[in-house]
């Protein structure tokens, strides 16, 4: 199995590529509050994925010294997508409610297209 930073690595790339073409299309299309959207909701997605090779980090220091883990930081995920969606309910202006979602579920997304290709290349 990979290690668990390189493929961190590897989706940062991806989610900063996706980020750019968000950016992108906020500054030369119409629709700039759902890519502004898409921008908070893939910001705050990366954020998740730091959070949680962090805590697998803790997880496995802890392991290897045998000491009890606590959890994996489910609850701040859920904290911080809940952020996400109060921006955009306070601002609707600005920031597109569904666009957010999605942008919330694009490392998921990251994640399988990568699983995909690495899986078809062996």
């Amino acid at each position: 199995m990979l290690d668990i930073h390189l493929m961190f690595h590897r989706y940062r790339k991806f989610i900063f590529f996706l980020l750019a073409v968000y950016v992108l299309g906020w500054g030369f299309t119409e629709y700039q509050s759902v890519f502004l959207g898409l921008i908070l909701g893939t910001a705050v997605s990366l954020y998740n994925l730091w959070v949680m090779v962090r805590k697998h980090d803790h997880f496995d220091k802890s392991m290897e010294q045998g000491r009890k883990v606590k959890s994996l930081g489910t609850a701040s995920r859920m904290a911080s997508a809940g952020l996400v969606v109060l921006i955009c309910m306070k601002f609707p202006d600005y920031f597109h409610l569904v666009s957010a979602i999605l942008g919330l579920m694009t490392i998921y997304i990251v994640i399988m297209i990568d699983y995909a290709i690495r899986y078809f290349r062996m």
